[in-house]
């Protein structure tokens, strides 16, 4: 593996921290040789279960976390609930990027609702992954948009009837306005800011302020999440 991989012209500022969680040290060793060649990116933590990322980000602060699933001790998903649950007592919370394969379906969603923001196929190309710590870093757009929603519309479809049904996020997503439902529903189809502003023929900085009151009336902590919540109401269905 080659450290020849696109790097933007940043501002000189402190690295995104990166933790890696995955049993395979292997996976690890290669996910580290790609992310440590970025100038703006480093690996400070890497942990093998989530018991043991627990432990090691308590002490050691990170802003990034890709999470593998299926670990022993405490599991991706474990783990992830119990990091992000430290938000609500006012502790810094690094965001998390679950580690997934299409048959693991049903624990994304879990994922997500656990509090993760956003996921990453284990097989995506390494340019998507460094794209994907930045984007979540940045907390500005859901990650790897075409992927993404590939992989929420495979989630919807494959999920039981009785898993789709109203989550208590129905009187949520009636408080939308017409326009931040049109927005909702152009962020469910991958759009970034900026193309849904071409869209509605608005100015991107009035998108953000739609952004921004969506993810306010739905309780969403970003917009991977509020796009989960549009597609278990109904809003948006799979292929629309």
């Amino acid at each position: 593996m080659t450290s020849t991989f696109f790097t933007p012209d940043l501002p000189a500022q402190a690295p995104i921290r990166v933790a890696l969680v995955d049993d395979q040290q292997l996976v690890r060793a290669g996910f580290r040789m790609v992310i440590d060649s970025q100038p703006d990116l480093q690996v400070t933590v890497e942990a093998g279960d989530g018991l043991q990322a627990l432990r090691l980000l308590a002490d050691h602060p990170v802003d990034v976390v890709l999470m593998d699933v299926r670990m022993p001790h405490l599991d991706g998903l474990s783990a992830t609930a119990q990091l992000t649950a430290a938000a609500a007592e006012g502790q810094h919370v690094p965001r998390v990027i679950v580690l997934t394969t299409f048959d693991l379906d049903e624990y994304v969603l879990e994922a997500i609702r656990s509090g993760a923001s956003g996921f990453l196929l284990k097989d995506a190309p390494p340019e998507e992954m460094l794209a994907a710590i930045r984007t979540v870093h940045s907390g500005d757009a859901v990650i790897a948009p075409s992927s993404t929603r590939r992989l929420l519309e495979h989630l919807v479809v494959a999920l039981p009837a009785e898993q789709l049904v109203d989550t208590g996020a129905q009187e949520q997503i009636s408080s939308l306005t017409e326009r931040e439902r049109e927005v909702l529903v152009l962020m469910a189809r991958g759009r970034s800011n900026t193309e849904i502003a071409s869209d509605l023929f608005v100015a991107e900085a009035t998108v953000k302020t739609h952004v921004g009151r969506i993810l306010a009336k739905l309780g969403a902590r970003d917009r991977v999440q509020a796009v989960v919540t549009a597609y278990e109401t109904g809003l948006v269905r799979p292929g629309a």
